[in-house]
Formats: structure tokens, C-alpha cells, sequence
């Protein structure tokens, strides 16, 4: 990892921890969706592995004693979302890919402004 790269997860608050974390894990389902194309399986497989792991990290933020249901729901989601990769990754298929990367992509968007409002209410 080079040192930049380092010194910023170091320096980031949680919420953009979790932000970075969800860009992580849509870059991987995009470049994942493009070696599928490519029929480049090992680097589609390295790319499923690590959305998949970004899941996880999501699944092990999540904070029940804080708000239980809504930990239970998103960790919900986040299982369904390792289910559609692991169907993709053994079916060599792209549409629970695109699934993954568009449901990636709302809760992106959502947990960014969480992050935004958040922030305007403390400024």
C-alpha cells in the first residue's frame, strides 16, 4: 500500500471509512463485470474476492446496539449481495454483478448524504 493511500484511511473519520469502503467495493464489482468480459477469469475471481470482503467489512461495521432493525436489514442486504457474487463468480454471469454494483451504488449515494447532512448539522 503506498503511503499516501495509508496516511488517509489513518486520518479518516468512520463515516468516511465506510464511504471509502463502498467505492472499494463498487470498483471491484465494475472491474469484476470487465474481466468477465474479457474472459479473464483469474482477475474476474480476484475482483469477486475482494467485493466480497468489502461486504464483509460493511456487515462488521454495522452497530445493532445502536439501531438494531436497521443493522438487521443492511445486514441482510449485505448477505444477499455475497449470495449474488458467489452466483456470479460460479455461473460466470453478469447480471447478479450489475445487480451488486447498482445496489452498491444507491446505498453509496444514501450513505453519502447521511455523511453530508451530518456534517452541516455540526458545522
Amino acid at each position: 500500500m503506498n503511503a499516501y493511500y495509508e496516511r488517509t484511511i489513518l486520518d479518516a473519520e468512520p463515516a468516511e471509512l465506510i464511504r471509502m469502503v463502498y467505492q472499494r467495493a463498487i470498483d471491484c464489482v465494475r472491474d469484476a463485470r470487465r474481466h468477465l468480459r474479457e474472459g479473464r477469469i483469474p482477475e474476474r475471481t480476484l475482483e469477486v474476492s475482494r467485493a466480497y470482503a468489502a461486504l464483509a467489512e460493511l456487515q462488521g461495521s454495522l452497530r445493532p446496539e445502536a439501531a438494531p432493525e436497521l443493522a438487521a436489514r443492511m445486514g441482510s442486504l449485505y448477505d444477499y449481495m455475497q449470495e449474488r457474487l458467489v452466483v456470479a463468480q460460479f455461473q460466470q454471469l453478469d447480471a447478479p454483478l450489475a445487480e451488486v454494483q447498482a445496489l452498491l451504488g444507491l446505498l453509496s449515494e444514501a450513505w453519502g448524504a447521511v455523511v453530508r447532512e451530518t456534517q452541516m448539522a455540526v458545522s
